[in-house]
């Protein structure tokens, strides 16, 4: 009876401890705790989905992708409450460090974008950004623009600063290359956990590439099926 009663003992511990392990492993981890920069979301950080983009100012498909996302803005607000989705932008310069081209633009778009973010204006700015590269070289010209995009230097960036309305501190900030460290961590990062640009982690699912002539319904085929693989 005593080593009955010790057996039975023994099988409820391994059962609670077996229990307790499943429980521990099925418990998803908050998102502010996944969340590189809290500036660079949208959305509610409680959300059950968490989705995230990683980008280039210099890679014409990260840009593509964005600008359908800015062009309907309401709607993207209004799918992404009632999908309960947190969106989180890792932008670097990922193409200045790790790409073929090495583009110095990926340095100076990303420079500004976290200039603008000390000030705790990052979507204005990256919104007018992506759209004015988008607009003004690959919507017509695509990749051929590259060339050109590539000359454009600091000024084009600052200038931006003034159009949104940012302080002049924040035309010394990326003068003066003050947020350049702060950047290449950010793509060391990546680097370890995307292949190619845009890349995107949406809940389980994920995928790389955007074609130039997509618009705003392919957006919502890889949204989809992020919120389709949990």
């Amino acid at each position: 009876m005593k080593k009955a009663l010790r057996i039975f003992g023994v099988v409820a511990v391994v059962g609670v401890l077996v229990a307790a392990i499943a429980a521990s492993m099925n418990q998803k981890t908050p998102n502010a705790e996944k969340v590189w920069d809290k500036d660079m979301t949208v959305g509610n950080m409680d959300a059950e989905n968490y989705f995230i983009i990683y980008s280039d100012l210099a890679c014409p498909y990260c840009v593509a992708f964005e600008n359908a996302i800015i062009e309907h803005e309401e709607e993207f607000k209004k799918y992404i409450e009632a999908n309960d989705i947190l969106v989180e932008i890792r932008l670097s310069d990922f193409l200045y460090e790790y790409g073929q081209s090495q583009s110095i633009e990926s340095l100076y778009g990303a420079e500004a974008v976290y200039c603008a973010k000390k000030e705790g204006r990052f979507w204005d700015y990256y919104n007018l950004a992506i759209t004015k590269v988008w607009n003004e070289y690959f919507k017509t010209d695509g990749k051929a623009a590259f060339s050109r995009f590539n000359q454009l230097g600091k000024d084009y960036w600052i200038q931006m600063g003034e159009e949104v309305g940012l302080s002049p501190d924040f035309e010394t900030c990326v003068k003066n290359d003050e947020t350049q460290a702060e950047i290449e961590k950010v793509a060391e990062k990546s680097s370890k956990l995307v292949n190619g640009m845009p890349y995107f982690k949406f809940n389980k699912y994920v995928s790389s590439g955007f074609d130039l002539s997509w618009g705003w319904d392919y957006v919502l085929m890889y949204f989809n099926a992020g919120l389709e693989k949990k």
